[in-house]
């Protein structure tokens, strides 16, 4: 599937600019809006303020964590098919587990290497 509008949620500023420079580096035509709350994420989502065809999110954040997003996105009819990826410093497989039951469709463990994060997006942004 071609995603055209992706969302990144994600508190870190530093993993934000990481994350838009290796997106750029995939050279795929689509528009990243980045957000660093899940809470306004969903707020903006559910108001129809913001669309996005693919959702990158970060589990650990203040106010609303990436698992409370992601059960919220689910149990919305409209929302619920937007596929989301969990990109975390986490490495847990419980917690993989978990939020793939969630509803999640992936979960990468955020590399070390800036290459290995293009080689995700790549592989995710087909």
């Amino acid at each position: 599937m071609l995603y055209q509008n992706i969302l990144l949620i994600d508190d870190d500023e530093d993993d934000q600019e990481i994350f838009l420079t290796a997106l750029e580096s995939t050279r795929k035509p689509v528009r990243c809006t980045v957000l660093d709350s899940a809470r306004k994420a969903l707020n903006q989502i559910h108001r129809g303020e913001l669309e996005a065809d693919l959702i990158f999110l970060d589990l650990n954040m203040p106010l609303m964590n990436g698992q409370q997003f992601l059960a919220e996105i689910k149990k919305d009819e409209k929302l619920r098919k937007i596929p989301i990826i969990i990109l975390s410093t986490s490495s847990n497989a419980a917690t993989a587990m978990q939020v793939k039951e969630l509803g999640a469709c992936h979960f990468f463990t955020k590399p070390d290497r800036f290459e290995d994060l293009v080689a995700i997006l790549d592989e995710v942004l087909v």
